[in-house]
């Protein structure tokens, strides 16, 4: 029998605000047997971002550590997350608590960095897999400009900007703490760009994306986040470490 101490340990960070109907899903996806097999031990966190919902009780059920973080924001629940992981960890995953991004493919996510191909692996929509109604024309052709933006300016190899499936070598997040200040959407159109500033070798590699489980409606305004995230690109053009 394989000795733990063997297993190199991903941690999966999943930020949630009101997930009851998706979370455990999502839980229940991650795909422990097969990691197992593949080298790797699991632990999920959970980001309780001031829930007024199951959410916390229904992670907890199904053996997942719950962090309560009372500032509201996607951002602030992301830091509080990046802050709580061990140091034992090798690799860190984030998704969504609302099943649309699959938990199932982390070994997909996993591969590239456990290789050393890469420092940064982002889980892209728009070369991948949508079903149904998840993504509306709006959302993807703002993600369309977004990623153009960040792929001729920043020279980042990803296809999608927007996306909340991202993996991690525990280095990159060492790295990249302190530096995200973020509390909404534009977060994640923060840390691709300031990792690329960071010179991580960041790379994309195709996933499912499904409609949401719970509120049918996405919590990304297109207007207004989509303003906050376009000066998120402009700005970071002349961020440097340190700043």
């Amino acid at each position: 029998m394989e000795n733990k101490k063997n297993l190199k340990k991903i941690t999966v960070v999943i930020p949630c605000y009101n997930e009851e109907k998706g979370i455990g899903k999502v839980i229940e996806g991650i795909p422990k047997g097969k990691l197992k097999e593949l080298g790797y031990a699991v632990e999920v966190l959970v980001i309780d971002n001031n829930c007024s919902d199951k959410t916390s009780k229904v992670a907890r059920k199904l053996g997942a550590k719950v962090i309560f973080e009372p500032n509201p924001g996607k951002g602030n629940a992301i830091r509080t997350g990046f802050r709580n992981i061990s140091k034992d960890t090798d690799f860190v995953v984030m998704l969504d608590g609302d099943n649309t991004y699959k938990a199932y493919e982390i070994p997909r996510l996993i591969e590239p960095l456990d290789s050393g191909f890469c420092d940064v692996i982002i889980g892209s929509r728009l070369e991948g897999k949508t079903n149904g109604h998840s993504m509306s024309l709006s959302h993807r052709l703002a993600n369309w400009f977004f990623t153009f933006f960040v792929r001729k300016f920043y020279f980042a190899n990803v296809t999608d900007t927007c996306t909340g499936y991202f993996a991690w070598k525990r280095k990159a997040i060492v790295g990249l703490n302190g530096y995200i200040k973020s509390q909404g959407f534009a977060i994640e159109a923060e840390m691709i760009t300031k990792m690329a500033k960071l010179g991580y070798k960041i790379y994309s590699v195709p996933i499912t994306y499904d409609q949401r489980k719970g509120n049918s409606k996405s919590k990304l305004n297109p207007l207004k986040d989509g303003i906050k995230i376009t000066l998120m690109l402009i700005r970071n053009l002349t961020w440097k470490p340190g700043k």
